[in-house]
Order: C-alpha cells, then structure tokens, then sequence
C-alpha cells in the first residue's frame, strides 16, 4: 500500500518514453503515445479533460550519495537531525509519488553537483575511472547506472562536475540516458552551448495535445574560478540572467506549454567570490524575478532545504515558485503543477511545492541490488591500512584552537610546495593555509586507514603555491579572522556561538576559514573584524610589510574562492597538480606512521584585548 504524499509531508514538519533528438539548440523528447493522440483527437475530443495536473520532482546537490552511508566512518549515515541520503532512498521516495499520481504525470530532475563529494565518486574517477585505463573501457558510473535506472528526466550541470576534468564529464554525460543541461556553459571559442540548454518533454493527456514542459538547465558562474585549471580556454559561463532570458522566449517558441528551470544556483542574490566574476553566483532569485515566463525553479548549490518560496516577475507580476531540496538526497521536492486547456493551449492556472524526507522510506532494493558490488569496492578500498599513528589526533576543536590535525595538512603541504619551488624563489619562507573542514575528522592512534585520511580531506583540491608579500599575507589572516563574531573582553566565550560569523551579510562557513602555519599570530575576537590580526611573526620576528612570502593553498583558494583578497591574482610560483588527501596518503604510505611531535606547532590563538581565551 503506497504512502500518502500527505502523509510524508505531515512527517517532515514516468516520464514519457521515446526517443530524445539532441540538437545544438536543445533536446526535445517527444512521448510516442502522446503525439499519437494529439495527431488524432486534434484536441476536439468533447469528453476530454480541460483541466489536468502534473508533478515534477526534484533532487538536488547528490554528491555521488547512494547508499545511506558515510564512508569515511564506515558506518550507516547519522546525524543529529535523524536525516537519511542516498539516491536508494530517494528512489522509494519516487516510486510512491510515481504510483499515487501516475508514472505518465511525473517527471524527474536534478539540479546538479552528481559525481563528486563521497569516496564512492573519488573511486570511479581516479582509482577505476570510468574514462578507462590503458586502452580498456572504464565502468559505468554508480550515479549514472542508478540515474539511468530511477529514469530522470534531465539534470543541470553542478560546478562540481568539472572537479575532475571535462573528459570524465563528457564520459559521465555519454553514459547518462537523460541530458545534462547547461545553458550557460558555452564553447569558450564559439560561445555555443558546450552541452543542451533544455530539453522538452511531454506530458499526455487522453483526448488532448500533450502538456509541454520546457525544462532549460543553468549552472554557476563561479566554475570559471574554481575549476579555472580545467575549463580555462575551453569553457565560459556567462550568467544566468542572461541565459534564461534567452532561452525562455525559445522553449516558449516551440510550443512549451510550462517552463521550469533548474538552476545550480542559490536564491539569495549572494556570492562568495568576491568581485573576480561579474556574475551572481546564487541567482535564483534574480531569474524569476527579471525574466518572465518561468513557472518554477528547482535550486541548488546552497545545500539548503526551502520548501516553497515565491518570487514575483517584475515584468508579469505572477509568482514564480522555487524549491530547494537540501542535499545528499536527504528531501526530494515535489511541485505541482494545475493546467487548464484554453484557447488551443495549456496554461498553467496554479503551482505548489513541498519536500519529502528521505528517512520516512526504506531503500529501495533494485537500487541496493544494482550498485551494491560497486559500493562494496570502494568500502574495501577506503578500509585499507596504510601506516599508523603515534597518537590520536582530532579536529574537534580546529576552529578555535591550534590542533595537530591540522598542522599535519599544513606540514604536508609546505614540504610539497618547497620541494617543487626553484631559482630565487627557493629562498623564500613558505606559509601554508589549511581549513578545518570537518569537525568530527579523527585520525586514531595505531592504525589508519584510507578513509581516516579522507575524512579529514574531504576535497578533491589540487596543490599551489602562490607569492604574497607580508602586508597581504596579513590582510588574508584578517580575512580568515572575520569568520568569528565579535566578543568584546570581559564577555564569556561560548565555542556554540563563537564561530561562522555572518558579517558581510554572508555566513563565513567552516571550509571557509583557513589557518596558517609558518608563521605565528594572534586573533583578538574582541576587536571589530578587519583589526583582530597581532603579533604576527616569522621567525621570532615581526613580519615585514614588504617581505615575500610563497603561501600553499588548494585550488579553491587560489581561485578565489571564498573571496580570500590578493591570491587570485598573485604569482604562481608552484602548481604540481597533487591532490592534497593523495599527498596525505602518499606521505602516510612513505613514512609509514604520523608522529605529531614531528610537526605540531602551537603557532596561533585566540585572544580578548591580548588575553588567551584557552
């Protein structure tokens, strides 16, 4: 007996088969059986309905999670909320809503960032890659096989999914039966689109012409700075704005009778990297309130839940509904759709949307079934033994104290960077940076696996090293300083409320905040943001303005992201192209143990007007 749709709501607070035409304008996908009856009933049927309805459901910001697993604990996923995630949950989640409302009333689409974020993603595209090795085929990827499966419809393009170049991407679309879309990723030399901007796809209706629904797929700007290394001379990413008031006007031209965009793109008219693009980078928002002719958004990026939220088009005033289904697959979003035959055509007369949550359903087996052998290699890998070490060492406290952990990132990375730099440059001091991206990181004493290593490094960044002088090495610390909100001395310090400050009007998140070993300093959180850096030394001297340091920081950083100033456009001086989680492996692997006396330094600490706060 299926689930109420109600009913999942009250817990938490189909598609047309035939044979897709791509082009370089879009994909249209016409339902065989739907152009049948349009061909004969011509829409005089008097019987026929004149009102219908139709649900899109969305996912977003997957990350390549499967299963409701975390390989880097080794252990069914958990967290303080009770969520669940796994495309095998959201699997169930779809069928229940495919068989309350008709598999032929339904379509499935994803707003991005699929194939990079879990050990599972890392596996299949660098340890058995999916691009092939030595002239032999590769796999088909896990997201593809089970996508393919759940018959999704169409997905956005994430900035994550060029993390690992455009030939696996373009494998990873080759191997996908529904089209990613990206109408603001264009051909860095043509300026035409490098992937379809929209699919069309039909809906059918006894006695009726088909419902058309014109989904157009945008993707975010920012990729042009965070993957710079593998979409630089190849790709542009103009913005969405832009893009949307293009190709509405064209679906809508042939014949759409609904417009629905999906966007990997947040809703608030923010943006993390500063002023280096001209291009907002959660702009959602802007879409459906500059261009007309959109019935709903599906967002994503942000790893936000927004169950319904409505913008009105400055041009139509008619509100536009937008959706954001969280992440990982914890929520799928369903919008509802009321049409209404008019005039020889479909006009949309009214939009919902909800989300569902993952952990109301079990797995669903043919998921469990299909990719199981596939889950089960990466767990054997992640769970290899490569070293030991001598004491335990845990990111618990990173983001207020100086901890080993951390400084192991640090040491690692600047041992790289030295060994790579030549010439004069050799001569300079080299300050890394290193972010404490997850709290619960752990690194056992005896032995370490894989997956310790990874779940400290949860990213697939690559190495640089890059030339700042010392007045701009301090302006970068004053940056990472403002990730903590202001405690004026003699005010208690609570660590619950003492971080991810939102001053500048954006949340500085964990991943955000970098700290630095090479040098030493002090943070005072008692003074304003933009004033808290003292006492900061090289060497047992105050850092010289004008002294040229080389900084090691991942791509990321060096791109530009999170708005860092000064190291977007500083010197190159090393780019190895290492992942930084392999260089912690590799190193582990070389040495054979981690010895924390070997490179912890307790460089940095906070302060209240000069006094230690631990």
């Amino acid at each position: 007996m299926p689930i109420n749709r109600r009913d999942f709501i009250n817990r938490s607070a189909a598609t047309g088969a035939g044979v897709a035409l791509a082009g370089t304008a879009g994909v249209v996908a016409a339902a065989p059986q739907a152009a049948a009856a349009e061909t004969k009933s011509g829409g005089k049927d008097e019987h026929a309905p004149k009102t219908y309805s139709f649900s899109i459901l969305g996912t977003t910001d997957l990350h390549s999670h499967v299963f409701n697993w975390d390989y880097y604990t080794n252990a069914e996923y958990t967290d303080s909320k009770s969520d669940d995630v796994g495309l095998a949950k959201v699997f169930s989640l779809v069928k229940q809503v495919r068989e309350e409302k008709g598999c032929h009333r339904t379509l499935l689409v994803d707003a991005g960032d699929i194939i990079q974020g879990t050990s599972l993603a890392y596996y299949y595209a660098k340890v058995d890659p999916i691009t092939g090795a030595n002239g032999k085929p590769g796999p088909i990827h896990p997201m593809a096989s089970a996508m393919n499966h759940m018959r999704y419809d169409a997905a956005a393009l994430g900035n994550h999914e060029f993390n690992y170049g455009i030939p696996l991407l373009r494998t990873f679309q080759e191997q996908c039966k529904f089209p990613l879309l990206g109408a603001n990723a264009l051909n860095a030399k043509t300026l035409k689109p490098a992937f379809p901007p929209y699919v069309i796809k039909h809906i059918p209706v006894p006695g009726r012409p088909p419902i058309k629904v014109g989904i157009i797929g945008l993707t975010n700007p920012g990729i042009a700075i965070w993957d710079k290394d593998n979409v630089s001379g190849k790709m542009v990413f103009p913005s969405l704005v832009e893009q949307a008031a293009k190709y509405v006007p064209k679906v809508r031209s042939l014949g759409a009778d609904v417009v629905f965009l999906t966007d990997h793109s947040g809703l608030d008219g923010t943006t993390s990297y500063g002023d280096a693009l001209p291009y907002v980078e959660n702009a959602s928002n802007l879409v459906a309130q500059q261009v007309p002719g959109i019935d709903a958004i599906l967002v994503g990026h942000t790893h936000v839940e927004v169950a319904t939220y409505k913008v009105t088009n400055e041009k139509t005033g008619k509100d536009v509904v937008l959706s954001e289904p969280f992440c990982w697959g914890k929520r799928l979003s369903v919008f509802d759709f009321e049409v209404e035959f008019t005039k020889g055509k479909w006009e949309v007369t009214s939009v919902t949307s909800d989300v569902l949550k993952a952990n109301a359903v079990d797995e669903d087996p043919e998921i469990v079934k299909l990719l199981k052998a596939d889950h089960d290699k990466v767990v054997a890998y992640v769970n290899q033994t490569i070293g030991t070490c001598t004491e335990e060492m845990s990111a618990v406290d990173s983001c207020w104290k100086d901890t080993a952990i951390i400084d192991f990132i640090n040491y690692v990375q600047a041992a790289a960077v030295k060994a790579g730099l030549s010439g004069t440059d050799a001569a300079l001091p080299v300050v890394s940076f290193a972010a404490p991206f997850s709290r619960t990181a752990d690194i056992p004493a005896g032995n370490v696996t894989i997956r310790d290593i990874a779940g400290l490094y949860i990213y697939d960044n690559t190495l640089y090293g890059k030339k700042l002088t010392g007045a701009q090495l301090k302006d970068y610390l004053e940056f990472a300083a403002a990730y903590y909100n202001q405690v004026p001395a003699g005010t208690a310090v609570n660590t619950a409320t003492l971080t991810n400050s939102t001053s500048g009007g954006s949340t500085r998140w964990d991943y955000t905040y970098d700290v630095a070993s090479g040098v030493t300093y002090d943070i005072d959180i008692a003074q304003a943001s933009g004033s808290r850096i003292a006492n900061l030394q090289y060497n047992g001297a105050a850092v010289d303005p004008a002294q040229e340091f080389v900084v090691a920081v991942n791509n990321y950083r060096a791109s530009g992201g999170s708005g860092y100033p000064w190291i977007s456009t500083a010197e190159i001086v090393y780019n190895g192209g290492q992942e930084i989680r392999q260089l912690l492996i590799d190193y582990l692997v070389a040495s054979g143990s981690i010895d924390p006396t070997v490179f912890f330094t307790d460089n940095w600490k906070l302060t209240q007007a000069g006094t230690p706060v631990f």
